[in-house]
């Protein structure tokens, strides 16, 4: 399965080293001005090869739109995005063509499949999510209209935790760190790591702010269900909290719930959603991302034979790769986000009538 989303729906396509990699984004509603200088900033914030903290492999990423776009607005028609690769060695893959790399996927893909693309991970690699981050700011080109914004920012690498979220700081940071006394910290974990061959995990937080009350298609289709399941999609992800998370199950139901007065919530520990529908208060969610699998430390494996046989890794990996998965979480967000917009414009007659009846 290689779409995502119902009525704002994207599909990608393309390999770690391939000749590029791409999206389909189908249900933009038509009239939408297209930022292409934003575009290309969403995909300069997740692109490799732009200081220590990340993998030396250096790809411009610049996108080409090739349909559903006339004259800078949306048609209505399906948009087209193709990303060309310009920086693979997939030489550095050559040693591992036949064993199993330890954490990756190559030994479900390889089981469930019978054959496997060994360079980088092929179609598993993280190197896909530069299509979703397209098809995010397109998603957030239509949210703009509707006063909905989605940003991120990292909490904790390696454990160190932020004790203060200060959105306005992620931008310059090289980490994206929410909270700058920590920042150095947490840099100095992900070097100590990239210096032992090894890697660290870390914890992005996502928040969006002005989402309307309604979002979400109970039973089967809510909002936090659908938001788990983007998050889940993406690389390295292990966990997803949405509000207060596992705290939740510690509390009593008093501590947890959040009371109301005529104004709005009096706290938010729901993280803005309940019975899976939006409430409008401010939506907060934590992704979880393991260390890098890639890690140039020696490893036992078996081979595609079952042999059993050691690991060495060679290539350019990240030592956290948390860092730019946070702004492909961010993305995924944004894509949810379009999709139960357009969804919720069905959920009452009278919306029905504001289209289609006449004054």
């Amino acid at each position: 399965m290689n779409s995502f989303g119902h009525r704002f729906k994207f599909t990608t396509f393309g390999e770690s080293h391939g000749k590029a990699l791409g999206c389909i984004v189908d249900g933009v509603p038509a009239g939408i001005k297209i930022d292409e200088d934003f575009i290309q900033s969403e995909m300069d914030r997740r692109k490799p090869g732009q200081n220590k903290y990340a993998t030396a492999r250096k790809e411009g990423d610049k996108v080409e739109i090739l349909s559903g776009v006339f004259e800078g607005i949306t048609t209505g028609t399906p948009i087209s995005m193709v990303i060309f690769n310009e920086n693979q060695k997939s030489k550095d893959y050559s040693n591992v063509k036949d064993l199993f790399r330890p954490g990756h996927a190559d030994f479900t893909y390889f089981n469930k499949y019978g054959t496997r693309d060994y360079r980088g991970g092929g179609r598993s690699s993280a190197r896909e999510t530069a299509a979703r981050v397209a098809a995010g700011a397109i998603a957030k080109l239509m949210l703009k209209e509707l006063d909905i914004k989605v940003r991120s920012g990292i909490c904790a690498i390696d454990g160190i935790e932020a004790n203060n979220y200060d959105f306005s700081k992620v931008a310059d940071s090289e980490i994206f760190a929410l909270d700058k006394d920590v920042e150095q910290a947490q840099k100095d974990a992900i070097l100590a790591a990239k210096n032992k061959h090894n890697s660290v995990g870390g914890v992005a937080l996502v928040n969006v702010q002005g989402a309307p009350i309604g979002l979400g298609e109970p039973l089967y289709f809510k909002l936090d269900s659908q938001i788990a399941n983007a998050m889940m999609s993406i690389n390295a992800v292990k966990a997803v909290e949405i509000g207060d998370g596992t705290l939740s199950s510690k509390v009593k139901g008093y501590d947890n719930n959040d009371q109301i007065r005529k104004d709005g919530f009096k706290t938010n520990h729901s993280g803005g959603i309940l019975g899976g529908i939006s409430n409008g208060d401010n939506i907060n969610v934590k992704v979880y991302f393991k260390s890098t699998p890639s890690i140039f430390i020696k490893q036992e494996t078996v081979d595609i034979h079952n042999n059993e046989v050691d690991c060495e890794l060679k290539g350019r990996h990240d030592p956290c790769v948390a860092v730019r998965g946070s702004v492909v979480a961010e993305s995924m967000m944004a894509l949810v986000l379009a999709d139960m917009a357009l969804l919720n414009m069905s959920s009452k007659i009278e919306n029905v009538k504001k289209v289609y009846k006449k004054a």
